[in-house]
């Protein structure tokens, strides 16, 4: 019988592992308790490419190897498992999980896909290599609303495969979009997987969220990029579409007003209601078609009002409070420690220099030396000087009210509405920009534009309001995980009715699947828990943090040694193996070279899409080839996965050499 290459290049890879394992194990002067920790850690790795369960390999390996480590205590081994199972199961970030999930299954079986990616499709069609840009944008949409990659994979490969080979695009780059694409939802949120590294590194999840952010759409965007040149270098890979597979076909009652009038949406519709029996359409019709032409400036309307609330409001209560105790200080300054004084006061009369009080003996202040018998009690002819000069009109500087009451309030104490401050530079310059484009937007608009944007708002839209309900309300800290999670829940629950999928077989499937899918990773937690217990007992952690730190690396090697090991780990691993078992033995690591976790959890979510991509594993093709015709191999769908792999590096690279990608928006909005 003939052995596939993949099976060849697994057998030789666990070969490695065993024989590297028995040669650090002969090498060694004497074998120790951490020497049987790298021991079962090679054999942890080995069963799970056998294809043994990960969860229940991780938690047999650990019994045995801490009932080894207690000295065959029975009763200490049984207790360390019940120990970890229940610690795992206290863990409050994981309920989010099957909200989650929970939220994805809805979402993917409200049929929004085909919709979304249809519109997408024409609305990009004069864009080079307009089907697979499409297939990217969809699978970035519906992985965000998702975080199930599996499920993108599968549906893209149904939908947007077939279109990409009949228009003649190359079957590589056709499977290269859809895998990569479809795997943006480990690192866009919400992901699970960043919610599972979370809970192993005691990261916060809501900054993982925020930091995967903007590393998360560079990768889509890096993606877009590398197939819109490579459309332009070789157009014979991805040919443009046929003015047949762009065209859009009008309503029956839109068809006169495009052909008497104008194809301009807008002046023809406003055109129309003023016509003779308005060209024979209903003016219900006519309204309705202005109503979703003038949704964006409406919209716009909207934000440009918010904006400017936000941009000239006062200063709150407390900034005004700050300013008064600021001023208070300044003034304080100037009177006590030898500043100019203000006009019309002397340093003599501090009384009276801007309306201070006078300081309390106790306080500290130049109190009134002692008075003894004989003592020079008041210099003399005090009585001639009790005010200088002109005192009487200057009894409070210019601006000394603002040290007693902050603006906005009277003398009688009763707070009126305070000035709004004058825009600024930056708002008038956007609010520019955005009539120039809404004005560019409505002198293209054409009736066909006018169709695909209809098509948009029926699947874009609603999707995109799901994703920034659940992620705005994480991000700007309104909600926790799981109540952002719920919510999610019920917006797929929402879309499901409105898209009329929802049934109670439906519903059954989707319980089912999140069941199935949030007991897989309860256990692999378990699994893990017990097998770091059993790794530290034995020593295996200290054993390689002695080995790492004898290398003396620096900072920058440490992350380099680091990310290619998780690299390699992808090939033979998922995800969920490689959080799971290796991320508790980096994690102790990170103080010694000052890297921030949040930080290394950025940099090993993008490095992790090198899970579903690459081979022999790479969980991603196998999805496809399952749904692909039958002259698309596995071979074709690997070399399509190649280039996309080092656009991953690219981006690991882009995000080490500028961490503010991932940093800048958590240290923004949670001060880090």
């Amino acid at each position: 019988m003939k052995i596939r290459k993949e099976l060849w290049f697994g057998f030789i890879l666990m070969a490695l592992i065993i024989a590297g394992t028995a040669v650090m194990l002969l090498m060694a002067p004497k074998i120790t308790n951490g020497h049987l920790g790298l021991m079962m850690l090679a054999l942890v790795v080995v069963a799970i490419m056998l294809g043994f369960p990960t969860a229940f390999t991780l938690m047999g390996m650990g019994m045995i190897f801490t009932w080894i480590a207690y000295e065959e205590d029975t009763s200490k081994t049984l207790t360390l498992m019940v120990q970890s199972a229940f610690k795992v199961m206290g863990n409050d970030v994981l309920i989010s999980i099957p909200l989650f999930v929970f939220m994805g299954y809805l979402v993917e079986r409200a049929n929004l896909i085909e919709k979304l990616f249809r519109s997408l499709h024409l609305a990009m069609a004069r864009v080079p290599g307009s089907l697979a840009v499409a297939t990217l944008f969809t699978c970035a949409v519906f992985a965000t609303a998702t975080g199930i990659v599996g499920a993108v994979v599968t549906l893209m490969g149904l939908l947007a495969l077939p279109q990409m080979l009949r228009g003649g695009y190359d079957v590589r780059v056709s499977a290269g979009a859809i895998t990569a694409g479809g795997c943006l939802g480990i690192l866009i949120p919400p992901s699970v997987m960043l919610i599972v590294y979370g809970a192993t590194a005691g990261v916060s999840v809501v900054q993982l969220y925020a930091g995967a952010f903007f590393p998360g759409l560079m990768l889509a965007g890096l993606y877009v990029v590398y197939v819109i040149i490579l459309a332009k270098l070789k157009p014979h890979l991805m040919p443009p579409l046929s003015a047949a597979e762009r065209f859009v076909p009008l309503p029956a009652m839109t068809t006169p007003i495009a052909e008497s009038i104008s194809n301009t949406a807008l002046p023809a519709l406003l055109r129309a209601l003023k016509g003779h029996r308005n060209l024979g359409v209903s003016t219900g019709h006519i309204l309705r078609q202005l109503g979703v032409v003038l949704l964006p400036a409406l919209f716009f309307a909207l934000a440009v009002g918010l904006s400017w609330r936000t941009n000239t409001a006062p200063p709150d209560a407390e900034a005004r409070a700050d300013m008064a105790r600021a001023s208070a200080t300044v003034q304080s300054d100037a009177t006590g420690g030898g500043l100019q004084a203000p006009p019309g006061s002397t340093q003599d009369s501090p009384a009276d220099s801007g309306g201070l009080a006078e300081p309390k003996p106790e306080s500290g202040g130049l109190a009134e030396p002692p008075a003894a018998e004989g003592g020079l009690k008041e210099p003399p002819g005090a009585g001639d000087v009790k005010e200088p000069p002109g005192a009487s009109d200057v009894k409070e500087p210019p601006g000394a009210s603002g040290v007693q009451e902050p603006p906005g309030a009277t003398s009688s104490g009763s707070t009126v509405a305070a000035e709004r401050t004058p825009p600024t530079r930056g708002w008038w310059i956007g609010t520019g920009v955005g009539v120039v484009a809404l004005l560019a937007f409505y002198a293209v608009l054409s009736f066909q534009r006018l169709e695909i944007f209809k098509m948009l708002l029926a699947s874009f839209f609603p999707l995109l309001v799901l994703i920034l309900a659940v992620l705005g309300s994480i991000v700007m800290g309104l909600a926790t995980p799981t109540e952002a999670a719920a919510v999610g829940a019920l917006g797929g629950f929402l879309l499901a009715l409105a898209y009329r999928q929802f049934n109670l077989t439906m519903l059954k499937e989707s319980v089912f699947l999140t069941a199935k899918t949030s007991a897989m990773v309860c256990w692999l937690f378990v699994g893990s828990a017990i097998f770091s217990a059993a790794f530290a007992l034995l020593g295996g952690q200290e054993l390689v943090e002695n080995w790492v730190m004898s290398m003396n690396l620096s900072k920058t090697e440490f992350l380099l040694l680091s990310q290619v090991i998780i690299f390699i780990l992808g090939w033979p691993l998922e995800w969920t193996e490689i959080i799971v078992i290796f991320m508790p033995i980096f994690i102790p690591l990170l103080d010694n070279f000052g890297v921030d976790p949040l930080f290394f959890g950025l940099l090993v979510a993008l490095n992790l899409q090198t899970a579903f991509l690459s081979p022999p594993v790479a969980m991603a093709a196998f999805y496809l080839k399952g749904v692909s015709p039958p002259h698309v191999t596995l071979n074709q769908i690997f070399a399509g996965m190649l280039p996309f792999m080092g656009i991953q590096v690219v981006a690991i690279f882009l995000l080490y050499q500028f961490p503010a990608i991932g940093l800048w928006l958590p240290s923004v909005l949670y001060s880090r």
